[in-house]
């Protein structure tokens, strides 16, 4: 097995314990959101700005695991976006959400996506036994949760441990996706908002059956001693509004069910 290099966080996320003001500025609220989310938060960000004048978003972007680590640390956040439930229900029994602010708000999919250029392109998840394949990427299940969703479709398809020492580790779902673009791996597993926004680099060539992993679901809260919950909340609000649902499905998410 092989393990990918670290991610790179802000600085004032490295050092903890911090001050809760220590990346937010007064108009500020800290979204530490899993990396997928990364385009259409930025999106849902620049909208809520302009309906409320004077407030900022900074978004802290990474594997959501990763983040529940930093918020449980001390890390700086108002919000927390999560890729899986799992995630934010360690924060909710530790006591680090308000209660009464947690939504489900978006769902995705898992895709196998191979690089555009490619020549041995598997047909199906079974087709990862071909020898061909030699380098498949998956986030690292201890902290991507698409990493985990990986681990459970290829359980479902009798794939481990056969390819298990083909495995390359991600520290987050992007770059996966940055390992299959650039033609470093030969096959990698991301969810399918991420194949949708890299369609120049790769392409998808076959979709995980429902039954094959647990629901993609994302769910969202405000964190315990947010710097300005009202602010915090407002956004929340903006994300399940219609609009904000609107921008979701532009990039591919589906409505949480």
């Amino acid at each position: 097995m092989k393990r990918a290099a670290g991610i790179f966080l802000p600085l004032c996320f490295i050092f903890l314990p911090l001050r809760k003001d220590a990346c937010a500025s007064s108009g500020e609220i800290v979204v530490s959101a899993a990396i997928s989310l990364k385009d259409a938060f930025t999106e849902i960000g620049r909208s809520y700005e302009r309906k409320n004048r004077g407030r900022e978003v900074v978004f802290n972007f990474g594997a959501s695991g990763d983040l529940a680590g930093q918020i449980e640390g001390g890390a700086p956040a108002d919000v927390f976006a999560s890729a899986s439930e799992k995630y934010m229900d360690d924060l909710d029994k530790r006591g680090l959400l308000i209660k009464g602010t947690r939504s489900d708000f978006a769902a995705n999919g898992i895709v196998l996506i191979v690089p555009r250029v490619s020549k041995a392109i598997p047909l199906s998840f079974e087709g990862l036994k071909a020898k061909e394949i030699r380098q498949i990427a998956v986030g690292n299940p201890r902290s991507v949760p698409a990493g985990r969703y990986a681990g459970e479709v290829l359980r479902y398809y009798k794939l481990l441990p056969s390819i298990r020492d083909r495995l390359i580790y991600g520290e987050n779902v992007r770059q996966v996706l940055d390992y299959v673009a650039r033609g470093e791996v030969d096959a990698g597993i991301v969810y399918s908002t991420d194949a949708s926004i890299r369609a120049k680099e790769v392409k998808i060539a076959a979709f995980a059956a429902e039954k094959s992993h647990k629901p993609v679901v994302y769910p969202v809260a405000v964190v315990k001693g947010a710097k300005d919950e009202a602010a915090a909340r407002a956004f929340i609000a903006f994300v399940l509004s219609p609009e904000g649902q609107k921008i979701l499905r532009g990039y591919g998410f589906r409505e949480a069910l």
